[in-house]
């Protein structure tokens, strides 16, 4: 049987578990990244995987070293001002539940297991230094261009290229757009634990403070030695000065303003993007997948997930279980699911006291169903 030439644009999480997936269904591939580092930018801070990502790492032999990750107890929201809980869910049990751990580890350490899982496999090629500027469909395949001139024929093209896909318009239906800025940009930084009081270490949590305009998350990752510290706010432009973003958490409780002060100087702003899913995620030979499919903000923690979801639904559509057009309704249905969810939390994450916040408030004490989001089995997508 012939086995298609297929190359992976991007080698961040996504572009590296659709390697790992398609190694794992004997099928080799090429990977492209414009960066001299496999792996994303940022990979010392931190990153959630949820249960539904966390099943994928296991299919694809790509499970982050147990001292290297936490397995939090709990994903706790709390009030800007007074720390006060609002609603609290549990995580103790998502192994038993989701069949899945929920982990917060760095991108360094997930980068690294699905490097791993790749080289395991035997089935990708990894070529660093290589900027894909764009691509043609014709009859015999697609043809990928580089800066440097060069070009590369394949029968199936993944595009796993980020927010920023030079193949996104190659789809075409988004008007050449893509994703914009949100208005939202986050200040990420990576603390030693040593360094905080006990109580915003122990036990090993997820802590979201929600407030006007701005929220404030922190997790510990590198098995509890370091905390993964982000705050949001809201900006007129992507450059916004670290000193001004975290003045504007001056007025909010002790907590968030110790998290922050140990943070300083230790990360940078990063400018948050987010876009409509694509209408179609393939055509022909091309696939898109993760941000280059589905740009959005990272208000449930599902960038990673989803890019690990999309990969091996889209492993298997590839190994002849499915046809490429179960993918793009599968993961299509499922990416709108999660972008109608992720617009609500927006809308009530940044909420001013009064009374809808007060509304909000007494809705999250009692926990929210996440069964649909955890629970999703993303190879059942192509079950025979």
């Amino acid at each position: 049987m012939h086995q298609p030439r297929i190359a992976v644009v991007g080698a961040g999480i996504g572009g590296l578990a659709a390697a790992a997936a398609l190694a794992r269904a004997g099928l080799r591939c090429d990977v492209f990244d414009r960066r001299d580092h496999p792996g994303l930018s940022g990979l010392g801070l931190g990153i959630q995987i949820s249960p539904n990502g966390a099943r994928v790492l296991r299919e694809i032999g790509a499970v982050p070293h147990p001292d290297s990750t936490v397995r939090p107890d709990a994903v706790e929201l709390r009030r800007w001002r007074d720390s006060t809980l609002i609603g609290r869910t549990p995580l103790d049990d998502a192994e038993n539940r989701y069949g899945a751990p929920y982990l917060a580890l760095t991108r360094a350490e997930l980068s690294g297991a699905l490097l791993s899982a790749v080289d395991a496999g035997g089935g990708a090629g990894l070529f660093l230094g290589r900027r894909c500027v764009g691509a043609s469909i014709g009859r015999d395949g697609v043809r990928l261009r580089f800066a440097d001139g060069d070009e590369y024929l394949a029968d199936v093209v993944i595009g796993a290229d980020g927010v920023h896909s030079a193949l996104r318009g190659v789809l075409g239906g988004d008007g050449g757009l893509g994703p914009r800025f949100s208005g939202h940009v986050a200040y990420r930084a990576v603390v030693p634990a040593d360094d905080l009081p006990a109580h915003l270490v122990r036990p090993h949590r997820v802590r979201v403070w929600l407030g006007p305009g701005r929220h404030c998350v922190a997790y510990p990752v590198r098995g509890g030695r370091m905390v993964n510290v982000v705050a949001t706010a809201p900006a007129r432009s992507p450059s916004v000065p670290p000193e001004r973003l975290i003045t504007g958490y001056a007025e909010w409780c002790a907590s968030v303003r110790t998290l922050l002060s140990a943070a300083a100087g230790r990360g940078r702003v990063w400018p948050l993007y987010a876009g409509a899913p694509v209408p179609r995620r393939h055509r022909r030979g091309l696939v898109l997948l993760g941000d280059a499919a589905h740009p959005t903000l990272p208000w449930l923690a599902q960038g990673a997930s989803q890019a690990l979801e999309d990969a091996v639904t889209l492993a298997g559509c590839l190994s002849g279980r499915a046809p490429l057009e179960r993918y793009d309704t599968v993961r299509g249905a499922r990416a709108h699911r999660i972008a109608t969810a992720i617009r609500a939390a927006d809308a009530e994450h940044h909420l001013p006291d009064g009374l809808r916040q007060r509304r909000r408030d007494r809705r999250l004490a009692t926990p929210p169903d996440r069964d649909w989001l955890y629970g999703y089995d993303a190879a059942s997508g192509v079950a025979p």
